[in-house]
């Protein structure tokens, strides 16, 4: 590799001939052609030639630390849950074999060009993401857009002073949870790496105080994950050790912690190590999706997780448990603003539960609306007498109606709701039906969030607008008649899927993927590299890469 970059230094007609041919080959990528070199596909088409053209064609990679740093960031980029292969590494091994051999200017620019070409990829894969969300999800609206090309185009200086390890390192999320799913992702692969774990064979329930020649193996198997102590890990005793490893084990995989290894808990056992990597690595791509630049100030809802966080200043300054929709009424993921709180609220049933679920309720049951307080509106908001109406061709035929549900204990949304008016009809509300938080998995909504303790979450919300403390909350919402106060600053909400967390202890948390959404990311990051359809630049109408 020194004969390479010595060749490029020691006379300018050596480097002009290098120059020549990257100008030929950014040429074919500005006339739309196809270049590939060694085998490699150059993917990037705009960014790679507007260097080019900004330094007058000339090799961009004549300090040989930056390309040790380069190589070194694509060996490891594997902790990033991400595949080196996707970074030309084969093609930039051959490249520099042939620039040793001096086997002519061509194969110089053509290392020249790929190793840009790789650059661009990891930036944008750590700053962007590999896999395209919208391609996931037509309602996705958190695509993120970088500043400008100007910025990208600065990265020749970091190539210039050898500073590329600190590029590539703030191209990554720098929040916390991005760190910690790199070093969760670690842990993992040091367990795979010492042969995983053993599988534990089915049978009945293992429970406290049984003696069972299988327990040995869930013994091995909880002290491998750190679930439970080295201590007698051939006992056949389903002591009080293993059933606290059963516990800790079910707390951070979502199940019911009641230290039996019934089917649910001996199906999250077997689950091998390859497995949890991959859900690691899928959750750290939709970290690269969303943990950049988050703002000050947010409410995250975790689907997945069942919970609603309050965040101000990196702090979690409220959190509370949620119920989110049921696997055939999904809650969306999506970010908007909450603006305002509405007490006592109506519910206006959806288009989807009426259809499905409302209107074939009233004709089972020609009482079904008044024990629920609903009334009948026309399209103006005024009252139908429901006796005059023929029930019996809905929900076959469109209904020309509104249904509401009038404020009361028993409706719907509870006592408040939190509002962030979008498309998809969903929001934060109360429930009264609060005895599902004690579920552990709590997918039981039509779409929306219900959330425990609304009053509480409602007077962090408020803090900024005057004279909303908790007693005048509790008063507004005592009272019969619908009311609205608007939020002194609208405050971002986030309605995100994760499947992996690490808390605060650093302990590991698996969640159920109950919308099986896992799989589509996993296999985008095991595919080919591609640059995702939309803009990638705030100041760009169309793709650019």
């Amino acid at each position: 590799m020194l004969l390479f970059f010595l060749s490029l230094s020691a006379a300018g007609h050596a480097t002009g001939n290098v120059s020549d041919e990257i100008r030929q080959y950014v040429g074919q990528l500005a006339a739309g052609e196809r270049l590939e070199l060694a085998d490699s596909p150059i993917a990037s088409v705009v960014v790679l030639p507007a260097l080019y053209e900004k330094y007058a064609f000339q090799p961009l990679w004549r300090n040989p630390d930056s390309v040790r740093q380069l190589e070194a960031a694509i060996d490891s980029i594997h902790l990033d849950g991400l595949n080196p292969a996707d970074y030309h590494r084969e093609a930039i091994r051959r490249l520099q074999q042939d620039a040793q051999a001096q086997t002519g200017q061509a194969r110089q620019a053509e290392l020249d060009i790929v190793l840009t070409d790789s650059l661009v990829r990891l930036g944008y894969h750590l700053q962007i993401g590999k896999v395209d969300p919208e391609a996931l999800d037509s309602d996705w609206n958190m695509n993120r857009k970088l500043p400008g090309l100007d910025p990208v185009l600065a990265l020749s200086d970091a190539i210039d002073t050898g500073k590329v390890t600190e590029l590539i390192a703030s191209f990554r999320p720098q929040a916390a949870a991005y760190r910690n799913l790199m070093a969760a992702l670690a842990h993992y692969r040091d367990l795979q790496a010492q042969g995983g774990w053993p599988g534990i064979p089915d049978g009945d329930a293992l429970k406290p105080e049984m003696e069972h020649e299988r327990i040995p193996a869930l013994r091995q198997r909880l002290h491998i994950t750190g679930d439970m102590p080295a201590e007698d890990l051939n006992s056949t005793l389903f002591d009080s050790n293993v059933e606290a490893g059963v516990r800790h084990f079910q707390q951070r995989h979502g199940l019911d912690d009641d230290g039996v290894v019934g089917k649910g808990t001996l199906a999250a056992l077997n689950v091998p190590v390859e497995e949890r990597i991959d859900q690691i690595r899928v959750n750290l791509e939709r970290a690269r999706w969303i943990l950049h630049e988050l703002p000050a100030e947010f409410v995250l809802t975790d689907i997945a997780g069942f919970y609603v966080k309050y965040y101000r200043d990196g702090e979690v300054i409220w959190e509370g448990r949620a119920q989110v929709g049921k696997d055939y009424r999904k809650t969306p993921v999506f970010r908007d603003q909450i603006r305002y709180l509405e007490f006592n609220p109506t519910w206006t049933v959806p288009p989807t539960i009426l259809r499905k679920d409302v209107l074939p309720a009233i004709r089972r049951d020609p009482g079904y609306l008044a024990s629920k307080n609903m009334v009948v509106l026309d399209r103006q908001g005024n009252p139908v007498d429901t006796a005059a109406i023929d029930w019996s061709p809905y929900p076959g035929k469109s209904f020309p109606y509104l249904i509401r549900q009038q404020p009361g204990p028993g409706n719907a949304l509870g006592r408040i709701k939190f509002m962030f008016p979008n498309k998809h009809l969903v929001y934060l509300h109360d429930t009264p039906s609060k005895d599902l938080f004690e579920r552990t998995g709590r997918a039981f909504s039509s779409g929306c969030i219900r959330v425990e303790n609304p009053f509480d979450f409602a007077e962090r919300l408020l803090e900024k607008t005057p004279g909303w403390d908790h007693a005048r909350i509790m008063r507004e919402a005592s009272k019969a008649q619908t009311s609205r106060v608007n939020l002194a600053e609208p405050v971002t909400v986030m309605l995100l899927y994760w499947t992996v967390a690490v808390d605060t202890a650093g302990t590991v948390i698996f969640k159920d993927d109950i919308y099986q959404r896992d799989a589509a990311v996993l296999a985008g990051l095991n595919g080919g590299f591609e640059f995702r359809q939309s803009p990638i630049f705030s100041d760009a109408d169309k793709p650019l890469n």
